[in-house]
């Protein structure tokens, strides 16, 4: 925990943010019980397990062994610093943070980063200005209008245009004190190699601010206004900048995405504009590049559908098909629009208005199967037999892949149907194309290892009665202050398990602040990662409300008769031994060594 912010600071902000909230912004949470479960952000799964408790203000995933508090979940989700973690909750409820106003040495690529944030905003403002409010901005402007962009788009998605100058942006920013060799290693302007002189990266082109998660500008992306190349222009990646984690739009259409558990996924910027001007809201876009696993995991954490609309043209098609393999590993419900061809979406609504782009392209959305065999055709004379042979071969084949008997069956139905072909040659042909597949995966699982390795709790397996013993008692003790502190005199830190032990100490030292028992702040005071995840395992224990006294010891009886019995047993080895070595008077002393130890247990449990 940073010096610089209080410690009542760092509670205020994380009793302010509920991590119901925050956490439902990249997961999908239902509740079940007392507790919210979702599919976990940081490891890839088919069953929810990672669990979020709206009471204790934690989360847990029970597959990978992730845990924590708020700021433990955005600094892993995020990739935040701490104080860069703090920043963001704070901001997320109007608390000030003067201590943050300076930075230390160590904070040095966190400050960088703000920095670059705040001169893409101030930037973004000023493209802004110059589009809707100035003379260098009015062909900018009717380009626009001529293209269907109204005066709410343009303010909704901050819209702006950058004059045909060279030091336009450099010159702003150096007067307001920006260090230009940063705005340079963020993306904003350029350096000239023969007079070492910046310049503006974006000149006579309409600007679209590019946002991250948060809603923070990030990069721009530009579109020429007259000829020449290239005909939009994105920002370089940067601290600050990775195309291939970002979508288009993203916080702004997250709350639809939400609500309707549905995304449509674009190509460019421009569709995502004009579909939302169609009452889309939900639309999102890749910047320039292919779907990433890392964009699809960010799909998968807020909606269940996802319907691809891209291009109609062979570029678009293979993107699609792409886009949906990476869509279903994280177990997307993947739907395909068909474009008119040589038209985008853009196009479209400009030709045909935003009703019938909802109705006939959105509406009308294609399974990938169905998707899949409409392309398949292409190209074919299915009026020839042996293509008609090849082009069935290929969809029973693609058929042999879908996990659902029923999806199978159905479209083996429509080809049975559709060539007049008997339906249990259809489903024979299709179950060996199945083996065919199966026997490629099962080769391939021999030659590699790529089944993610799930976390083994201890909760999982049967455990020693002085292991459960030392863990229903800190679970106790998490809830419980008078049950720590009679833990403290009777145990002190002797418990047998390292991590307990520790985990122990620093609840000791919790209490004795005068506070009371809060899962969330706790978590603050522990240092050690692992510690962290062993302290939500606790907290997520179910366990009974109270503990008996006659519980209490006979649980801190099991801990401590556990190192005795562990000197027993040595003891039984060296007898052994001795016996072996036919030293007998050795074996006499440790067998009444070993009696007396006995003994000593048996005082303990009736004491």
């Amino acid at each position: 925990m940073g010096s610089r912010i209080p410690e009542e600071t760092i509670e205020q902000i994380q009793k302010s943010n509920d991590i119901l909230d925050v956490v439902g912004e990249y997961v999908q949470l239902k509740k079940q019980g007392r507790n919210y479960f979702g599919l976990c952000p940081f490891h890839n799964e088919n069953t929810p397990s990672f669990s979020v408790s709206g009471d204790k203000q934690i989360f847990r995933c029970f597959g990978c062994g992730k845990g924590g508090n708020v700021f433990s979940f955005l600094m892993e989700v995020e990739g935040f610093t701490f104080i860069e973690t703090v920043k963001n909750l704070a901001d997320r409820v109007g608390i000030e943070l003067p201590e943050l106003s300076s930075f230390n040495q160590n904070d040095k690529v966190s400050k960088e980063k703000e920095i670059m944030k705040d001169g893409h905003s101030l930037i973004a403002r000023l493209y802004h200005h110059c589009l809707t409010n100035t003379d260098y901005g009015q062909k900018a402007k009717e380009y626009l209008y001529n293209r269907g962009f109204t005066d709410e788009m343009i303010e909704h998605f901050q819209i702006g245009y950058a004059p045909d100058s060279w030091e336009f942006v450099s010159s702003f920013l150096q007067k307001r004190n920006y260090s230009l060799p940063m705005m340079q290693e963020a993306g904003l302007v350029g350096k000239r190699e023969f007079d070492g002189k910046f310049f503006d990266r974006f000149r006579d082109r309409i600007m679209f601010p590019i946002w991250d998660t948060q809603g923070k500008n990030i990069a721009f992306g530009g579109r020429i206004l007259g000829d020449g190349e290239p005909k939009y222009l994105n920002s370089p990646e940067t601290k600050i900048f990775n195309k291939g984690k970002i979508l288009y739009g993203y916080h702004l259409a997250r709350p639809a995405m939400r609500k309707e558990d549905k995304v449509i996924l674009f190509e460019g910027y421009v569709d995502v504009i004009a579909a939302w001007k169609a009452d889309i809201t939900n639309g999102v876009a890749t910047l320039g590049t292919s779907l990433t696993q890392d964009q699809a995991k960010l799909l998968s954490r807020n909606v269940s559908t996802v319907i691809i609309c891209y291009d109609s043209d062979n570029a678009g098609i293979t993107a699609a098909f792409r886009a949906t393999e990476l869509l279903e590993k994280e177990n997307c419900n993947v739907k395909i629009a068909q474009m008119p061809q040589g038209l985008d979406p853009d196009d479209y609504i400009q030709k045909h208005g935003g009703d019938r782009f909802k109705q006939d392209v959105i509406g009308a959305s294609l399974t990938v199967m169905a998707f899949k065999m409409q392309f398949m055709r292409r190209g074919k004379n299915l009026q020839d037999e042996g293509e008609r042979m090849r082009y069935i071969e290929e969809i029973l084949h693609e058929i042999a892949k879908l996990p659902k008997a029923v999806e199978r069956d159905h479209y083996l139905r429509q080809i049975a149907e559709e060539f007049n072909l008997s339906l249990d040659a259809v489903k024979q042909q299709q179950y060996q194309a199945f083996l065919s597949i199966k026997r490629k995966k099962d080769n391939d699982g021999r030659n590699r290892e790529n089944n993610h390795k799930k976390y083994i709790g201890q909760s999982s397996r049967l455990l020693p009665a002085f292991h459960n013993a030392e863990r229903i008692l800190l679970a106790h003790m998490l809830k419980d202050v008078s049950l720590a502190e009679k833990v403290e005199e009777l145990l002190g830190g002797a418990f047998n398990i390292e991590e307990y032990s520790a985990i122990a100490a620093y609840l000791y030292a919790f209490y004795a602040e005068g506070h009371s028992p809060d899962i969330g702040l706790f978590l603050e005071r522990v240092d050690d990662q692992r510690l962290k995840q062993v302290v939500t395992e606790l907290a997520m224990l179910t366990i009974n409300e109270d503990i008996s006294d006659q519980e209490l010891y006979d649980y801190v009886n099991q801990i401590k008769k556990y190192p005795k019995l562990i000197q027993i047993q040595e003891k039984e080895k060296d007898k052994k031994r001795a016996e072996r070595e036919q030293n007998m008077v050795e074996a006499a002393q440790i067998a009444m060594e070993i009696v007396e130890l006995k003994r000593a247990l048996k005082v303990n449990n009736r004491s």
